[in-house]
């Protein structure tokens, strides 16, 4: 508690110092989950068409656990770090999750690429 009695922004209703995360903002979040879902669905119905099976499935895989990764990795991130400044950092120490992670995104960003190419061409 601060002098006059009122709670300082780092302690909660019992006084106990909280930890001040920095993390990207809601609409961030909400664009970056949304595109998973489409990936998701996309990939299934990629799928069930048997267009592009082994990339669909590769997507399928990567839209599923780049998220439970990512959240796990970020776990111990230092205070002041978004998730993004956390996953390169952690690039940089060479740690195997920011890779995988890393490797996901590029690969779906791929997918999508392909994805798109055959829609315009009809296939």
């Amino acid at each position: 508690m601060s002098y006059h009695g009122m709670m300082d922004e780092s302690e909660d209703e019992r006084g106990n110092e909280m930890m001040a995360w920095e993390t990207l903002p809601n609409w961030f979040w909400i664009i970056y989950y949304l595109i998973f879902v489409a990936t998701l669905v996309a990939a299934i119905i990629g799928l069930f068409r048997h267009q592009f099976k082994l990339w669909s499935l590769g997507a399928l895989v990567f839209t599923l656990t780049i998220p439970v990764v990512s959240v796990l990795g970020s776990i111990g991130r230092a205070n002041g770090r978004n998730e993004f400044e956390h996953l390169y950092s952690q690039l940089l120490h060479g740690a195997v999750w920011a890779y995988y992670v890393t490797i996901g995104y590029v690969f779906l960003i791929a997918w999508w690429i392909l994805f798109f190419k055959s829609f315009r061409r009809g296939k």
